[in-house]
């Protein structure tokens, strides 16, 4: 359904150390420079752009919106979390069931240097030990 989604950043250099450590935890590695300073992560699954806002004006954080990436097991969901926050972010949800997502998935939440709401889940595999 989708191609990709493009959201604006102010501060590219936090972008980019933010992204950069979470989408490598979560397998994306080497993003694709923009002659605008932005970045790309390109997959089979879809694109994702992290960019100043094109109309040169700041970039809001948007409310109510939430980018959702795939994480491969809790572990990961983990690692996702601590790289954000050792790489600029803030939390929005520690790692844990979401009994409010389908199957009760395991997740956690991050907000990025611009204020953008971002979770990675994984599926339920039973009882975290």
């Amino acid at each position: 359904m989708f191609n990709h989604l493009y959201i604006g950043a102010n501060d590219m250099a936090a972008a980019r150390k933010f992204y950069d450590a979470i989408m490598g935890v979560l397998g994306q590695d080497a993003p694709i420079d923009l002659p605008n300073g932005g970045i790309v992560y390109a997959s089979e699954g879809g694109t994702f752009i992290v960019a100043p806002p094109a109309n040169g004006e700041p970039a809001p954080a948007y409310n109510g919106f939430t980018l959702g990436l795939k994480a491969a097991d809790y572990d990961t969901v983990e690692a996702f979390h601590k790289a954000g926050l050792d790489n600029g972010g803030t939390d929005a949800g520690a790692p844990g069931f979401r009994a409010s997502s389908p199957g009760n998935m395991y997740g956690a939440y991050l907000y990025d240097p611009t204020g953008h709401k971002i979770c990675a889940y994984a599926p339920n595999t039973g009882p975290r030990d």
